[in-house]
C-alpha cells in the first residue's frame, strides 16, 4: 500500500521530545554544565588567563551556543508547556542572562554567568528533588523562622534590659542584642567572646545563656531538618504513588483486556498480509 512521505508535525515533536529528555542527550549537556562551570571559575585566576584567556572565552562563547541550540529544541519540542514548568523557566533565565551584553551598565552581569552552573540542578533528577522538597517546605520553615524570631525579642528585650549599662557593645539596644544573640545561636565564640566576660559582671547570667542556647540551637533549629526530612520523605511517597498508579493501568499478561488485545493484533497482521498479498 502507498504511504504518504509527510510526516505528522505532532509525531515530529513526539520523536524530538523522547529524544530531548533521553540519557543520550542530557548527559552530555551536563557534562558540558560541568566543563562550564570549572572554565568560569579558572577565570578567577591571573595566572591562568595569561597564558589560556583566549581559549577559556572560546570555550565558554561555544558551550553557550550549544546551551542555546539545547534550550531552542526544548522549546520546539514541548510547545508552550516549556514555560509552564518551574524548571524550563529557570534554564531559560539562566541562559538568557548569559546573552545579555556584559558591558557598561551591565557589566555586573559578568559575574551571573557562573548561575550556569545551577543547571547541574535541573538536570539531576535527585538534586531537582531535594530542590522541590526545600520549595514544598517553605509554609513549614516560616512559621518556625517566625517563632525563631519571637524568641530572639524576648530574649534581646530581657538582654538590653539586664546587661545594657555594663555592655553597650552587645546589649546597648535591641538590635545589637539581636545580632549578639544570633553569634551565641551560631556558636561561634559564644562562650570566651561573650558570655564570659559578662559572667565575671553578671555570675548568674549562665542562667539566661543557657536555656536561650538550648532552644535556639538545639530545639528550633531541629526544626527546620525535621520539617525538610518530612517534605522529602512526602515528595518520595508521591512519586512512589504515581509509579504504583502508572503500573496498575498498565495491563498485565494475564488480564483477560491483555489477551484481546493481543489477539486483535494477530488478527490485523493476518488482514495485513492477506490484503498485500492481494495486490501483489
Amino acid at each position: 500500500m502507498p504511504q504518504s512521505l509527510t510526516l505528522n508535525p505532532s509525531d515530529h515533536r513526539a520523536r524530538l521530545r523522547n529524544f530531548v529528555e533521553s540519557a543520550r542527550f542530557r548527559y552530555p549537556v551536563l557534562v558540558l554544565i560541568f566543563i562550564n562551570a570549572i572554565a568560569l571559575g579558572l577565570e578567577t585566576s591571573s595566572t591562568v588567563m595569561s597564558f589560556a584567556g583566549d581559549a577559556l572565552y572560546f570555550l565558554d562563547r561555544a558551550i553557550l551556543v550549544v546551551f542555546v541550540a539545547e534550550l531552542v529544541l526544548r522549546i520546539y519540542a514541548h510547545g508552550l508547556r516549556f514555560f509552564r514548568g518551574p524548571w524550563g523557566l529557570f534554564d531559560f533565565f539562566v541562559v538568557a542572562i548569559a546573552l545579555v551584553p556584559a558591558s557598561g551598565q551591565f557589566s555586573v552581569l559578568r559575574a551571573l554567568r557562573v548561575l550556569r552552573a545551577l543547571r547541574l540542578i535541573s538536570g539531576v533528577p535527585r538534586l531537582r528533588r531535594v530542590v522541590e522538597a526545600l520549595l514544598r517546605s517553605l509554609p513549614g520553615i516560616g512559621a518556625v523562622a517566625a517563632l525563631l524570631l519571637l524568641i530572639f525579642y524576648v530574649f534581646a528585650v530581657m538582654g538590653t534590659k539586664l546587661y545594657a549599662a555594663n555592655f553597650p557593645q552587645w546589649f546597648g539596644t535591641i538590635g545589637e542584642s539581636m545580632y549578639s544573640l544570633f553569634q551565641i545561636m551560631t556558636l561561634e565564640s559564644w562562650s570566651m567572646g561573650i558570655v564570659r566576660p559578662v559572667m565575671e559582671v553578671h555570675p548568674y547570667a549562665w542562667a539566661f545563656f543557657v536555656p536561650f542556647v538550648i532552644i535556639s540551637s538545639f530545639a528550633v533549629l531541629n526544626l527546620f531538618i525535621a520539617i525538610i526530612v518530612d517534605s522529602m520523605q512526602t515528595l518520595h511517597e508521591e512519586e512512589d504513588a504515581r509509579a504504583a498508579a502508572l503500573e496498575a493501568l498498565e495491563p498485565q499478561p494475564s488480564d483477560p483486556t491483555a489477551r484481546e488485545i493481543s489477539a486483535l493484533r494477530d488478527e490485523l497482521r493476518e488482514m495485513r498480509a492477506l490484503l498485500e498479498r492481494r495486490e501483489g
